[in-house]
């Protein structure tokens, strides 16, 4: 059974940095598909943040780019998402996910079958 766990979620100011991590565990083959980060503030639609395939593509929402990195260590089965500039319009629930191929670069939350628990991440003015 896949599990995802993710971990780094916390408080800060903005301006300030975090650096999320995700272990998969329980699939052999996690390292070859899509996993991504996604986000949910209360009251509001799931969105995608960053994913990124086997081989390095990655496709990041219009609302990160030149601020958050995602970046995956296929030896250690880890994903992580280091976010940097945070704004307090960044304070969500990140959830890290996983596809079940490996083609389909996408952010649509529905395209994903796995899902981890969620992190907190809170930016303050």
């Amino acid at each position: 059974q896949v599990q995802l766990v993710e971990s780094g979620g916390g408080s800060v100011q903005a301006g300030g940095s975090l650096r999320l991590s995700c272990a998969v565990s329980g699939h052999t083959y996690s390292s070859f598909l899509i996993m991504g980060w996604f986000r949910q503030a209360p009251g509001k639609e799931r969105e995608g943040v960053a994913v990124i395939n086997s081989v390095g593509n990655i496709l990041y929402a219009d609302f990160v780019k030149g601020r958050f990195t995602i970046s995956r260590d296929s030896a250690k089965n880890t994903l992580y998402l280091q976010m940097n500039s945070l704004k307090p319009e960044d304070t969500s629930m990140y959830y890290c996910a996983r596809k079940d191929d490996y083609v389909g670069l996408t952010l649509r939350p529905d395209a994903y079958s796995y899902w981890g628990q969620g992190t907190q991440v809170t930016v303050s003015s």
